[in-house]
């Protein structure tokens, strides 16, 4: 069973099988996010307090749930990397971070560009909006302290720690609208409730939350295949790679 999960998660296997699931990934992230923009900016009716500026949630909040969805498994990954030493997991959370502080700062640019005709202000000390911000300075710290080493194990295991570290502010950050006294609005979706919104305009949502979870899976899978290349540059099956292309 483990020489089974050791070759799962080896480097050359995950090239391979990533070659294969790469253009599916892409067609329905594609596919999904295409159909959710249009049926979100067409054809979802407008909110009958908000009017048409609701419309940026359907940026807003897959961007938010993404990016704190990176962060958990990026922690995942460091762990695995830290107790069992496969570089793969080291991978996925070096390629993982940058697109997670990506989409930490759509969300809250988003958010802000929302809150000036909802809030008539671009920001506010709000305890949700406090803690996504903590979450992108520690995209940064991570992706810096990556770099910070001339040894880059050294680094990744320092990125792993400070990620393992900084998955406390995960449920702060769901938390934070019934710990406080805050602005923000409860959470769109919960896996306990029916969504506040009726189905034409949460549904284009949910599709929009696939799309963004589908792009980041394909581009997921082509940057760790690019970090592979780059890693194992030396290794001979990378060689004979090179020579066919």
């Amino acid at each position: 069973m483990w020489s089974f999960v050791h070759k799962l998660v080896s480097p050359r296997t995950f090239y391979a099988i990533g070659g294969r699931l790469q253009p599916a990934l892409w067609v329905a992230a594609l596919t999904l996010l295409g159909t959710g923009s249009v049926w979100a900016l067409l054809f979802a009716p407008a909110d009958y307090q908000q009017g048409d500026s609701f419309r940026i949630l359907y940026v807003h909040v897959p961007a938010a749930i993404l990016a704190q969805s990176c962060f958990l498994l990026m922690a995942v990954a460091g762990l695995v990397f830290l107790v069992w030493k496969i570089k793969l997991a080291d991978m996925v959370a070096a390629v993982t971070a940058p697109f997670g502080a990506t989409m930490t700062f759509v969300a809250l640019f988003s958010g802000s560009v929302w809150g000036v005709p909802t809030w008539g202000t671009w920001w506010v000390w709000d305890a949700r909006l406090t803690s996504m911000l903590i979450q992108l300075f520690l995209y940064v710290g991570v992706i810096a302290l990556r770099g910070a080493f001339a040894s880059r194990d050294s680094g990744a295991r320092a990125a792993s720690v400070l990620t393992l570290v900084g998955v406390v502010n995960i449920p702060i950050i769901k938390y934070s609208v019934e710990w406080w006294n805050t602005l923000h609005q409860p959470a769109t979706f919960t896996l306990t409730e029916r969504p506040a919104m009726p189905a034409e305009m949460w549904l284009p949502l949910a599709v929009m939350l696939l799309g963004f979870y589908a792009f980041f899976a394909a581009l997921l899978v082509m940057r760790t295949r690019n970090e592979i290349l780059r890693r194992e540059s030396a290794k001979r099956w990378v060689r004979e790679l090179a020579g066919e292309g």
